[in-house]
């Protein structure tokens, strides 16, 4: 068994949807980002690919690649899922919080455990979500981003 860790931020912008763990949520800004900045994901994602020792997601879909563009994270997550399973490895249960002032994003939860385990061929059980806020301080406390931390637990095939 090995175990990984994810984090990713990204600012909050006018003029993008909100996108976290797959789910658009109704807010008057999103994220800023190359795809469409699921900070959710991106930290299960990296949380994942750093438990097989195989990068993270900036090496395997480069902001810089045109094809992912506006890319939806939910393919991105279910194409990890792919490449640790290519490694001989199968992901035993991960578990995230997300960080934010605003939107309340507790009502979403269900669905976005629901999201991240179907990309990933999982059980809702296996996957756990935390939403909390950084009590008004630094930038999430200020409103100008959001954040998420994830760990991953993967077992040999």
């Amino acid at each position: 068994m090995r175990v990984g860790i994810g984090y990713d931020v990204h600012r909050l912008v006018a003029g993008r949807r909100l996108v976290l763990g797959g789910v658009e949520i109704p807010h008057e800004r999103g994220l800023e980002g190359h795809s469409d900045a699921d900070v959710l994901l991106h930290a299960i994602a990296d949380a994942l690919l750093g438990a097989a020792a195989l990068g993270d997601i900036g090496q395997h879909f480069p902001p810089s690649d045109p094809q992912y563009r506006d890319a939806s994270s939910l393919m991105l997550l279910a194409r990890v899922g792919e490449i640790i399973a290519a490694a001989g490895w199968k992901v035993a249960n991960i578990d995230a919080a997300l960080v934010a002032e605003q939107p309340r994003v507790l009502p979403y939860v269900p669905l976005m455990r629901e999201r991240i385990a179907g990309a990933l061929g999982l059980e809702i059980a296996q996957v756990g979500i935390k939403a909390t806020t950084s009590e008004g301080l630094g930038f999430a406390g200020r409103g100008e981003g959001i954040a998420a931390w994830a760990v991953a637990l993967i077992e040999e095939r």
